[in-house]
């Protein structure tokens, strides 16, 4: 059996670890049966960009007439859509691997990895050790238990953004993040999309912001609310969905496609990581303390896998703190405040800290201001309607607890948030702050300056005694 200085499970995020302890001269062994780079590059965050751009694209076409220019999208070239996605994510996977197979102190095992034992991994008929072990090894598509399903071919985030003949009609089940991402694509491009949501797309988010979306994004789509999925059928050049509502009603949608988007579970019973002694809560996730330390000692979690939030960007900031807390004298708990993230749907959705049903729940003394980019310079030139910005504020120390922005841009507005969230300021000091007229960034601004503090705040924040 080979022992390995460190074991790095998974070749997403975990990539962080295993470059930095292989130029620290350690032995590092990479575990990793799929291509490099892991679900963002692959099948997730990178791929879908690049195909929703199109999607974009297609969107600002179909409505130019706004603007006083007449235009037409005269063909779709799908292929080409997905095919450029395609192209440029295997090219980078394919680039990360040879780099890995030329660097010094790494070895790749490009086979399934599973625990037989105390940082002990089985890998095709090979048993390898890691002195520390990090495990990174993501999530998949959760597919749900309904009746007929498995007779039937269906879609998943890992392969509906690599298809090349774009379906007539098609039935997402679903309604987060993925399914809002892939309904935009689809439907932009001239699919006819049906929503399939037991409650409110979006569910997760602020509700105002959900609420919102939903309606906006039912003006374009189909989006069935209340009802659950019970059986799937094939039918003549597709299939058909029965679903019914808590009153027992049922409906029956078909489409030529179908396309799974509930969620995800993650790797860890793949990994049989129990062997290993790493404990799993009940949805299956890796436990970890503040220092992203597992049960089992000399081994690190992060990144999806952990379920903390299933985003990129916290999986980097994740993998940050195990190479400190693994590699280095002193430990650190993780800091995510404020995690933000975005939806890069139509409308776009982008958001960071606390919502304001989160609040509520904590009995937590806030006030709020929501500003609509119709009342901006900016949402009046490009005729935006439905879109807004809301700011969540400690009613006392006036800092920023939550920001949610739904409208064109929201992924980059919502740094300005971030920004002031991390270094402790207030939403008078954003307000405060000169703003570049017109710009699509005072609907952040005019938000934070919107908010009702209340009369006894008011004075309180200005010394007043009665």
């Amino acid at each position: 059996m080979k022992e390995f200085d460190v074991i790095v499970i998974g070749a997403g995020s975990g990539l962080h670890i295993s470059s930095a302890a292989a130029e620290q001269g350690l032995s590092v062994a990479i575990v990793e049966e799929g291509p490099m780079g892991g679900t963002c590059l692959n099948r997730g965050c990178i791929p879908s960009k690049m195909i929703i751009h199109s999607a974009d694209v297609a969107e600002t076409i179909s409505t130019s007439h706004l603007f006083g220019v007449i235009s037409k999208i005269q063909k779709i070239d799908f292929a080409r859509v997905t095919r450029r996605a395609s192209a440029a994510v295997d090219k980078e996977a394919r680039e990360i691997e040879e780099s890995i197979r030329h660097a010094k102190n790494m070895e790749l095992f490009k086979k399934r990895g599973r625990f037989v034992g105390e940082r002990t991994i089985a890998v095709g008929s090979k048993k390898i050790r890691g002195r520390k072990v990090v495990v990174a090894a993501g999530t998949r598509p959760s597919v749900p238990l309904i009746e007929g399903l498995q007779d039937i071919e269906y879609l998943t985030s890992d392969n509906a953004m690599r298809i090349t003949k774009q379906p007539k009609s098609m039935i997402i089940l679903g309604g987060g993040y993925i399914a809002a991402e892939l309904g935009h694509f689809f439907g932009a491009l001239g699919t006819k999309v049906t929503i399939l949501q037991r409650s409110v797309m979006l569910r997760e988010e602020d509700r105002e912001i959900a609420e919102a979306f939903t309606h906006a994004f039912s003006k374009k789509h189909k989006v069935v609310l209340g009802y659950t999925p019970k059986e799937a059928k094939k039918k003549s050049g597709g299939i058909y969905i029965i679903a019914e509502n808590q009153k027992k009603r049922q409906i029956k949608l078909s489409a030529e496609s179908l396309l799974v988007a509930t969620g995800r579970v993650p790797n860890t019973d793949l990994l049989d990581v129990k062997k290993g002694g790493i404990a799993v809560n009940e949805k299956g996730f890796v436990k970890v303390n503040k220092f992203l330390e597992t049960t089992a000692p000399g081994t690190w979690a992060l990144g999806d896998i952990v379920g903390k939030y299933l985003l990129k960007h916290s999986a980097n900031l994740e993998a940050e703190y195990v190479w400190h807390n693994a590699f280095t004298k002193h430990k650190h708990p993780v800091d995510y405040w404020p995690m933000g993230h975005a939806i890069f749907t139509s409308p776009q959705i982008a958001a960071a800290g606390y919502t304001e049903q989160e609040l509520q729940e904590m009995k937590k003394d806030y006030a709020k201001g929501v500003y609509h980019y119709k009342d901006t310079g900016m949402g009046l030139a490009i005729a935006e309607e439905n879109g807004f910005a809301k700011i969540l504020a400690d009613r006392r120390s006036r800092k920023i607890l939550g920001c949610h922005i739904m409208g064109p841009e929201a992924p980059t507005l919502i740094h300005e948030a971030i920004i002031a969230m991390k270094c402790g300021l207030t939403a008078d000091q954003l307000a405060g702050t000169v703003h570049i007229h017109p710009a699509a960034s005072e609907v952040v601004q005019r938000a934070a300056g919107s908010i009702d503090w209340g009369r006894e705040a008011e004075q309180r924040f200005m010394g007043y005694k009665e």
